[in-house]
């Protein structure tokens, strides 16, 4: 009897303290994971949430003359306006114009960046590099460059004046090859193209290098070749990483300033409202009608609603056509 008491004492605890126990590791798991995530939330909160939030409210003001008479007179303080911003950018032509020059600037640009990538991706992934390593650094260097930067020295290198090669192509009306109306769309997406490539080669190549070997070598096993290893299995297998970047660059292409902002000093016929983004930047700055940062709050949502639908409606063809 007295063994069988002994045995209880020292035996596995009571199933009470047992759920106790589990209880502490659950919370003290819980708080762990939380102060990991909260340098991250900070940092969304601020770089993220805050400005939309402030975006909004900002939409819904106007700067206006405060005081009476047939001026005005006194300063301009911000007045309660509602959805008077977004009407007045949604009914503006302006804007819907710029959508529009975006639209076919990604059509084209788009596409073939993404395939330029793949390309360069393949080609790294495959064996015929035996150091791979360089030339992914060669290939992502352009996109270590600061945008406005590489929009600069393309300006430069588009410039007959300036450039070793622009001379070569004649001028169109009063206006240089490359900075002519007909050309400058082409001018931006080289220029995009050459900047963003070697970021999407990486993302492609991370997806190819998930691919289980046990696969390709399956493949070539049956008696696959090169080709059919490529086309069957490999690009198959990287959809999720174009749809990715294939995403990232409509929202990109949507948001394209540092191209036109550069390029419109050198082809100063583009006028302030060329692009969506230089539209709203130069509405803030009060270069042109209206201005004040309610109009250019109102321009910047309405522009992130387009990238935002724009990306929803690839998603879901992209979802249909993947069943």
């Amino acid at each position: 009897m007295a063994d069988t008491t002994i045995k209880d004492r020292e035996g596995a605890p009571k199933p009470r303290a047992r759920r106790l126990g589990h209880g502490h590791n659950r919370r003290l798991q819980a708080i762990t994971g939380w102060l990991f995530a909260l340098p991250f939330t900070i940092g969304f909160l601020l770089v993220f949430v805050i400005p939309i939030i402030s975006a909004v409210r900002s939409s819904l003001y106007a700067q206006k003359p405060a005081g009476g008479g047939l001026f005005g007179g006194g300063g301009l303080v911000d007045t309660f306006v509602g959805l008077d911003n977004f009407k007045a950018a949604a009914s503006n032509p302006d804007f819907w114009a710029g959508i529009g020059r975006v639209l076919l600037f990604g059509v084209i640009q788009i596409p073939i960046m993404i395939l330029v990538a793949l390309f360069l991706a393949l080609l790294l992934d495959s064996f015929m590099v035996r150091r791979p390593g360089p030339w992914r650094l060669i290939f992502f260097l352009p996109y270590a460059i600061p945008g406005i930067i590489a929009a600069i020295v393309w300006t430069y290198l588009y410039n007959p004046q300036l450039s070793p090669f622009a001379g070569a192509f004649p001028a169109i009306g009063n206006q240089p090859f490359f900075l002519a109306p007909q050309v400058i769309l082409g001018s931006m997406a080289n220029m995009t193209t050459w900047t963003f490539t070697g970021y999407n080669m990486l993302i492609f190549l991370a997806a190819l290098q998930a691919i289980p070997s046990e696969l390709t070598e399956a493949a070539r096993v049956d008696g696959a070749s090169s080709w059919q290893v490529i086309t069957r299995v490999k690009i198959p297998m990287v959809r999720g990483a174009a749809l990715l970047a294939i995403l990232l660059s409509i929202v990109g292409t949507v948001q394209l300033f540092n191209e036109p902002s550069v390029m419109q000093s050198a082809a100063t016929w583009m006028g302030g409202d060329y692009m969506p983004m230089l539209m709203a930047y130069n509405s803030l700055m009060g270069t042109i009608s209206p201005s004040g940062s309610g109009p250019a709050s109102a321009l910047s949502i309405l522009m992130a609603l387009v990238a935002g639908a724009l990306a929803a409606i690839y998603a879901l063809l992209q979802t249909r056509m993947s069943r």
